[in-house]
């Protein structure tokens, strides 16, 4: 057994060190930067198409110089209190002309600047005009047009009758908001990672296939051995990608705008950091083991790049419905979604990391790190299994639709 535990941890480090001491791990090392690079530049390019179209989207009203002070007096008490991104255009007031009907519909269709309504008429009696059927402009000058008659007829003018102060607070307990964002990361950084790290044992595998330095190690050492070492082997890989990340994100707040840092501090798991942070890894560690053997199995059953392809394809698909899978549980906390999300085997780590985020309680994780070590380990027993087979059969892979007639 000594022996046996030996050989596997010759072959993992072998790997790892093969992966590691190249050029192109530097280049696997930084992908994200790459990724992030897109990612900021679409960013940037959606930004400006917005803010190139809000600067075109308004809302008219025809008032005269007495409507038309009263009516920017109650947009600016009324507008503040709505969220920038949901909140109504920018009006516009402008003076009326011989037909004010005429004018609003000729402001509605206006080719330059999309109007979604126009208020028009005395306020006590105002003509609201719109285009679609459920604007919510056009209730929100109706809106304005009330506040302002009424502060007429209470003749306040101009002047506020409140003084607000604003006070913030910490609060005594985690946001729902917070702790919904936290499960969020937890399944789309778990996901990502774990596809992208994973995925890397295929070409490894293929490789070797390729260049018969898999016969060497299967003379020379049992193959359920090297199944294992190269699956430690790659997860050390993987442990060292994630510890590079974590370590460059958690210093990152430095550089970041202070209202930024202020944005993320409510994203708060339930169970608190610490634990969240050890229930993450655990999580990550149970992720790559299920889906690493899978890729491992799948890239010694494979002896070309497009069998590859082929078979890693539909796990891909897979994972993918795993991955909406726990996005429903986030959505659905204790429904049966969420509950079918944690028990089955290859989703129950993305969707218990995010209870971790929105579940303070500490038993279900540990059944569940539970079941998902069993399926680990069923996993591995087969992977390495089929993966005997893959590599001893000197023919290429048995499956019929792959042989060439």
């Amino acid at each position: 057994m000594s022996r046996l535990i030996r050989q596997t941890l010759t072959i993992a480090r072998r790997d790892f060190i093969a992966t590691v001491m190249t050029p192109m791990f530097l280049v696997f090392l930084l992908a994200p930067l790459l990724f992030g690079s897109f990612g900021a530049i679409g960013g940037i390019g959606a930004a400006t198409v917005g803010k190139s179209a809000e600067e075109k989207v308004r809302i008219y009203a025809i008032a005269t110089p007495a409507d038309a002070r009263r009516l920017r007096a109650a947009d600016a008490l009324i507008r503040p209190g709505i969220p920038r991104e949901s909140g109504p255009p920018t009006l516009a007031i402008v003076a009326p002309d011989a037909n004010p009907a005429a004018q609003a519909r000729a402001l509605l269709s206006d080719p330059d600047v999309d109007v979604p309504a126009v208020l028009y008429g005395p306020l006590d009696r105002p003509q609201l005009i719109h285009a679609s059927l459920v604007s919510t402009t056009a209730p929100y000058l109706a809106g304005l047009a009330e506040q302002a008659v009424r502060d007429q007829r209470a003749n306040l003018g101009d002047a506020r009758l409140s003084t607000p102060v604003f006070t913030r607070i910490e609060r005594d307990s985690t946001s729902l908001g917070g702790k919904k964002a936290a499960g969020f990361f937890a399944v789309v950084t778990l996901f990502v990672v774990t596809l992208m790290l994973a995925g890397q044992a295929v070409g490894t595998m293929a490789e070797e296939r390729s260049n018969k330095v898999i016969e060497v190690l299967a003379a020379a050492v049992p193959l359920e051995s090297v199944f294992l070492g190269k699956l430690l082997g790659m997860f050390g890989v993987a442990v060292l990608f994630l510890a590079f990340w974590a370590a460059v994100g958690a210093n990152i707040g430095r550089l970041l705008p202070p209202q930024l840092v202020a944005g993320l501090t409510d994203i708060a798991p339930a169970i608190g950091f610490p634990g969240f942070l050890l229930l993450y890894i655990l999580y990550f560690a149970m992720a790559y083991m299920l889906l690493g053997s899978v890729f491992l199995t799948v890239g010694a059953q494979a002896s070309t790049p497009r069998e590859i392809q082929m078979l890693t394809l539909p796990i891909t698909i897979f994972q993918m419905a795993m991955f909406g899978f726990a996005f429903a549980a986030i959505s659905r906390p204790g429904s049966w979604i969420a509950l079918a999300a944690e028990v089955f085997p290859f989703s129950s780590p993305f969707a218990m990391a995010a209870r971790a985020a929105t579940s303070g309680e500490w038993w279900p994780h540990i059944a569940a790190l539970a079941w998902q070590l069993l399926w680990v380990a069923i996993t591995i027993v087969i992977g390495a299994r089929l993966f005997r087979r893959g590599v001893l059969q000197s023919a290429g892979p048995k499956f019929r639709w792959f042989r060439r007639g």
